[in-house]
């Protein structure tokens, strides 16, 4: 008996025991790693200057430290060994400091008798001597000056003799320069510290109290807002920008100058401080921007000598973990699977199969498929860095989207799968002529691999570079290169099916990083509603008329133009309507897409609000040197847990190879169809799928090049910069469809002349900055239709039946 209980015992204790195991497993792996800061400082000293006169400022002037006083200025030697003394440049009496970013400075003058600031001027310095290059006179001269730099705009905070604080900016790289004055932060008081930051400027101002000091922000769009308390003294002229979105300061605890100072970031986003560990100097007299940090001064205790130190902010990669790599194997070797699995299956002779899957694809799986190639690497990485830096103006356009792909639906997409298209330029052809069809087809494959497939690479391998420590070109190779393989092996439903899985395995990715997120907070989703309501970081809807901004009425505008108007123009979604059964069907995959779109917004920008509210209440955790593209990635890195991160990381790569792969097989068949096939002699379907295949290899390298090139810019945000250059290459063939759908009287020699003159004035638009990038693919549209159609007036009526070719009743007329 007591053995049979023993037994019964052991059993139950053996599955508890296996449930406590597989408990302790489950939370190492589901463990968030906050094992490190993710900026640590490495810091260093330079030589001593052996002088006892009074330092008035330090900066790097042409990649080397100098030193100035009253009247006297020193520089650190190529070697970095001894300082040099310098002759004081002739025609200055005396300066009140140097305005640097860390690789260009400039001089404050004053006036000899009262110590005012009255002049600004470049400064270079040679071996033996500076060099002054003198900008316009400021329009008064000013006390308590701080200034800053950025992106070629000077600006300058100080006090006026009246007692009133100014502001003055000034476009340094203009023909002839001038000072703007603009109105002072409020309260006035003297500055202690300005940094410029795109477009804004920060201005700090000590309390009255003098306990501590207030940060003012002023933007044109804006003026002059608060941005909080600052967490202790700053060091006066201590402020300079860090990456996108930060300005580094030094900050003391006390108001006396032999207290320790502490390195901080401020956040311009969030608007959180956080302290960078690894230096905290005392006694600090005056310091300058250096490469990813600082560097500054301190008087020895004797009085003899100034030391000088530096702290640079470090960059950690964050490796991914073994089960991470597990997922992430999985998910590539089952891409490559379904592209191996139809290109055995699939007979390589025919180009239906090869373009438009056969004809057979459910519409279901149409409309996903259509969700994925839209929903790109931009939707994944760039949309939530675009709603944790602003708000959620720009879902917008998914809500007014659905409406016209409502009309898309009934009216556009069944019109054209009854003409058993392969490319939609075929469309083209037929309405006008052959030329114009060649025409549109050239811009839109300049469109899709100049403003896409770039983009598109490069911000999962950003993400990638992030992550894992792989540089960025490797990414973008093995990107591009496992793309590749399974769409020339697979065609067109091996894109679709590949979609399929992909749309599964990003959302659901996206949907468990918010959830985490918000599990993260200490205040849990009630602290995520309040601090993203409380910054107006859900704001959707902007009824303004200003033309510089993301309205509801630039969307709508948009709308009507880019997908009521001329939605058959994107080959890579048509392509995918193409493949349906049935005019009927085609219509259906577009209302399954609409379905999807609005859920799927809501998710992305949700992302972004939740990693404002976390990184606002965790600002430790984020990398000061980072662009904000990365904000997302970073996230993934840093806090998620392991085998978690390898399914958002696999939830990234399908984001980019769901639309690359669209584009790949769309090129190519825009290459084949309308060039191949009308350009070369003695074709063959078999010919054709065969040069498709090399076109597709073609295309995904050029892509490739392409987005290594984009990789050695400093881009702010390439989610505007994917809707510039849509706007500007994509525009002007789009409305053509218009023309020919729309229309009975448009004729080939006025769509030519609309589309060349739409191209035209869209890059006069651009170079002007005359309206938001926003409104550019609009604005192009509408140019090629309203010149397009009054040139065909100077040109006869069509004579061909254009039965069938337009939205009205079928007429031969």
């Amino acid at each position: 008996m007591r053995r049979r209980e023993g037994v019964a015992l052991s059993s139950r204790r053996g599955p508890r025991a296996l449930r406590v195991w597989l408990g302790l497993l489950l939370l190492a792996v589901l463990a968030p790693a906050h094992a490190q800061s993710l900026a640590p400082l490495r810091a260093g000293q330079l030589p001593a200057l052996e002088t006892s006169v009074p330092l008035r400022d330090i900066a790097v002037v042409d990649g080397r430290p100098l030193a100035i006083s009253d009247a006297e200025v020193w520089r650190l030697d190529h070697a970095g060994k001894t300082w040099a003394r310098l002759p004081w440049p002739t025609g200055v009496s005396s300066a009140a400091g140097i305005i640097d970013d860390g690789t260009r400075a400039w001089l404050l003058t004053t006036a000899a008798d009262s110590g005012a600031v009255t002049g600004v001027a470049r400064l270079h310095a040679s071996e033996d001597q500076l060099q002054l290059q003198p900008l316009p006179p400021l329009p008064a001269p000013l006390h308590a000056v701080r200034g800053a730099w950025a992106n070629d705009i000077l600006w300058i905070a100080g006090i006026g003799a009246d007692g009133r604080a100014q502001l003055l900016q000034l476009q340094t790289n203009a023909e002839q320069p001038r000072w703007n004055v603009l109105a002072g932060w409020p309260g006035g008081g003297a500055p202690s510290s300005a940094v410029a930051r795109a477009a804004a400027v920060l201005v700090s101002v000590p309390d009255p109290s003098g306990a501590t000091e207030k940060l003012w922000r002023w933007s044109a769009a804006d003026g002059w807002s608060e941005r909080g308390q600052v967490p202790g003294r700053l060091l006066p002229g201590s402020g300079h920008a860090l990456g996108q979105a930060n300005a580094l300061y030094m900050v003391r605890d006390g108001a006396h100058a032999d207290a320790p100072a502490r390195l901080m970031t401020f956040q311009t986003i969030t608007g959180a401080w956080a302290t960078l560990p690894g230096a905290a100097p005392s006694g600090v007299i005056a310091a300058g921007a250096w490469t990813d940090g600082m560097f500054w001064a301190q008087r020895s205790a004797d009085g003899t000598r100034v030391d000088f130190g530096y702290a640079s902010v470090q960059s950690n990669k964050l490796l991914l973990r073994w089960l991470d790599w597990i997922v992430i194997v999985v998910y590539l070797a089952s891409m490559i699977g379904i592209g191996l699995y139809f290109y055995l299956r699939e007979k390589r002779n025919s180009t239906s199969n090869f373009f438009v899957g056969g004809r057979s694809i459910p519409f279901w799986a149409a409309g996903v498929s259509l969700y994925a190639a839209n929903t790109s690497s931009i939707s994944f990485i760039a949309i939530p860095a675009k709603a944790f830096e602003t708000n959620w103006q720009y879902l917008t356009n998914n809500l007014i989207a659905v409406f016209g792909l409502m009309f898309v639906a009934v009216w556009i997409v069944p019109l054209l799968r009854r003409l058993d298209l392969m490319s939609v330029f075929s469309y083209l052809e037929t309405r006008f002529h052959p030329s114009i069809r060649m025409l549109a087809s050239a811009l839109c494959i300049l469109t899709q691999i100049g403003s896409r497939m770039s983009v598109i690479l490069f911000l999962p391998a950003l993400a990638i570079a992030t992550i894992t420590g792989i540089s960025v070109t490797l990414s973008v190779v093995l990107m591009g290169g496992f793309t590749i393989i399974y769409t020339a092996m697979g065609g067109m439903k091996a894109v679709i099916w590949t979609d399929f899985v992909q749309v599964i395995v990003k959302m659901g990715g996206a949907i468990f990083a918010i959830g985490f997120i918000i599990w993260s907070l200490h205040g849990g989703i009630g602290e995520f509603v309040s601090t993203a309501m409380a910054e107006n970081k859900m704001h959707l809807f902007d009824f303004s008329f200003d033309l510089t901004k993301a309205t509801v009425w630039g969307f709508i505008f948009l709308v009507l133009f880019d997908v009521v108007l001329t939605f058959p123009k994107d080959q890579v979604l048509m392509q995918r309507t193409l493949s349906t059964k049935s005019d009927k069907e085609a219509g259906r995959s577009i209302w399954a897409f609409a379905a999807i779109m609005v859920p799927g917004g809501f998710v992305f920008y949700l992302i972004g609000t939740a990693l404002f509210v976390y990184y606002k209440a965790n600002p430790e955790r984020m990398n000061p040197l980072l662009p904000i593209d990365a904000t997302f990635p970073l996230f993934i890195a840093a806090e998620l847990p392991m085998g978690v991160t390898g399914l958002i990381v696999a939830g990234i790569f399908a984001a980019a190879m769901a639309t690359l792969s669209g584009i790949m097989n769309s090129v190519a068949t825009l290459v084949s169809v309308d060039f191949y096939d009308k350009l070369a002699k003695n074709t063959t379907q078999k010919k054709s799928v065969f040069f498709a295949e090399l076109m597709t290899i073609a295309v995904g390298l050029i892509g490739i090049g392409a987005a290594l090139l984009l990789s050695r810019f400093d881009v702010h945000s390439l989610f505007d910069v994917s809707i510039e250059l849509a706007g500007l290459l994509g525009g002007g063939f789009a409305g053509a469809y218009t023309l020919g759908m729309f229309t009975r009287r448009a004729n080939s020699p006025g769509v030519a002349i609309g589309i060349a003159a739409s191209i035209g004035l869209t890059l006069v638009a651009w170079l002007f900055r005359l309206v938001h990038p926003y409104f550019y693919l609009a604005i192009s549209i509408l140019l090629c239709i309203v010149i397009g159609y009054l040139a065909s007036l100077c040109f006869p009526a069509p004579t061909r039946s254009l039965k069938g070719l337009t939205i009205y009743a079928d007429r031969n007329d």
